[in-house]
């Protein structure tokens, strides 16, 4: 077993002042569970994350398309898309980064559904 698979901590990704963000730390905070929050804007994404993201839940599930990023990058900057060039975008970018991202062992969520966090972290 890895580390993580033993690991049963919540880390949180994201953003500090994004609203997503706010509801989901509020929601764990009002629910009791421990977390550990890291602004992937001010420290990065480790390329090891993305590529545990992008096993769990899919690449496409990670790219924030609706994003403000997403919108400024050149036509010819997304296309064509592909894992290996989203990985590279979301590195260089990391607001593209859907959120927020939280990991519990195995266990990766992308977003904030309380339905989710219930059946997951309850």
């Amino acid at each position: 077993m890895s580390d993580l698979e033993q690991d049963s901590a919540c880390r949180l990704y994201g953003i500090k002042n994004c609203d997503t963000m706010k509801k989901a730390i509020a929601w764990l905070n009002d629910h009791g569970i421990e977390h550990t929050f890291i602004d992937y804007k001010k420290s990065g994404v480790v390329a090891s994350r993305l590529s545990h993201w992008s096993q769990a839940v899919g690449w496409d599930a990670l790219i924030n398309r609706r994003g403000l990023t997403w919108r400024k990058l050149p036509q010819e900057t997304r296309d064509p898309l592909d894992e290996r060039r989203a990985r590279e975008l979301m590195e260089t970018h990391p607001t593209l980064i859907r959120r927020p991202v939280l990991e519990r062992g195995n266990t990766v969520l992308v977003g904030f559904d309380t339905d989710q966090y219930k059946a997951v972290l309850a």
